[in-house]
């Protein structure tokens, strides 16, 4: 089969594609997955610059996101036969094919309570696209700040891959939605998917906005998708005895952990990648859960996913490159043939 490999720490030209056997079953409780393709997200690029997960295990197939057709089944797997269409978020941390494999790659291979049927009114293709952006959503604004119908939101960078999934989530739950974007076409995606009120980051101060449209309170939760500056001037848009979450490690000063005291903040960092990290067996059953929670909602109508790149496996540098360069909107995948 063919897989792209990081064969150094480095920039995209490490990514090298090679010709390998197919992987075998693990265990009686894996299957082996034909993928149609696989999810690139910023995660991977900072994998491949830095792999802090497995540095002395290189090279390895990168790619936490898939999405195929299963070929094999282990002796004791009962959740899926062969012919099934499943997604999933799994592997792609780093390590050899004795670890988990990413999904940078034409076959992969996972333990069966780790992967969810697929979305029935959603391709193949496009469902690769989904699990990791999904997953980190959910999480932030369903379970951590356990966002309510009638509440406000403010959520950064609106049409990213992570961005465009919470403003539906959010739309879902019956928030009002204030969005950060950069320009109008973003600005327009942005709207149609729920979003009230649109702020142009770059030509408009985004915490005076929320402070206006909240009148004066600031937003109920702020979901944090950029980090640095943006998270730290968010301090100042989360309304009093508020919640600010974000998916980036910024360094507090002590006058802003101070200022987050003073105004009785809950600070939430979430890495949903963490159950995969830690090998927590039950943590990454409730992802599943997710996924399959998050099937439905696409069936209905619900949710989507915006895939604005198709490229084909070879040229997981470019697509390396084109998230690194920035203002991505939607998701890239790698398609395998």
């Amino acid at each position: 089969m063919k897989a792209i490999f990081a064969t150094a720490a480095g920039g995209p030209d490490v990514l090298q594609l090679r010709d390998i056997p197919k992987p075998e079953l693990p265990s009686p409780q894996h299957l082996r997955v034909r993928l149609a393709a696989a999810g690139v997200n910023p995660v991977d690029t900072k994998l491949r610059a830095r792999p802090a997960y497995h540095p002395d295990k290189l090279p390895a197939i990168p790619g936490c996101d898939g999405a195929g057709i299963v070929e094999e089944t282990g002796s004791a797997v009962t959740r899926f036969k062969s012919g099934d269409a499943v997604y999933f978020c799994n592997g792609g941390l780093g390590g050899n094919l004795g670890d988990e494999p990413g999904c940078y790659a034409e076959y992969t291979t996972l333990h069966e309570e780790y992967c969810a049927a697929k979305p029935a009114n959603l391709s193949l293709q496009d469902s690769a696209a989904l699990p990791l952006v999904l997953l980190a959503a959910w999480e932030a604004l369903v379970e951590r700040a356990s966002l309510q119908a009638g509440q406000t939101v403010l959520i950064h960078a609106a049409a990213g891959g992570v961005g465009h999934v919470a403003v539906q989530l959010a739309h879902h739950l019956g928030a009002r939605i204030a969005v950060t974007v950069s320009d109008e076409k973003k600005a327009g995606l942005a709207h149609g998917l729920g979003a009230e009120k649109i702020i142009n980051y770059r030509e408009q101060d985004f915490v005076a906005e929320v402070l206006g449209w909240t009148g004066g309170k600031g937003a109920d939760v702020v979901f944090d998708t950029v980090g640095g500056e943006t998270f730290l001037r968010s301090l100042n848009a989360v309304r009093i005895y508020g919640r600010l979450d974000t998916l980036l490690s910024t360094p507090l000063s002590l006058a802003d952990t101070q200022l987050a005291r003073l105004r009785n903040l809950s600070l939430s960092f979430v890495l949903m990648l963490t159950p995969q990290v830690l090998k927590l067996h039950d943590e990454r059953v409730r992802q599943r859960r997710i996924l399959e929670q998050g099937a439905r909602l696409v069936e209905a109508g619900r949710l989507g996913v915006l895939v604005s790149h198709k490229l084909p496996l070879e040229s997981a540098a470019e697509a390396h490159r084109m998230i690194e360069a920035g203002g991505m909107t939607g998701k890239i995948v790698l398609t395998m043939g």
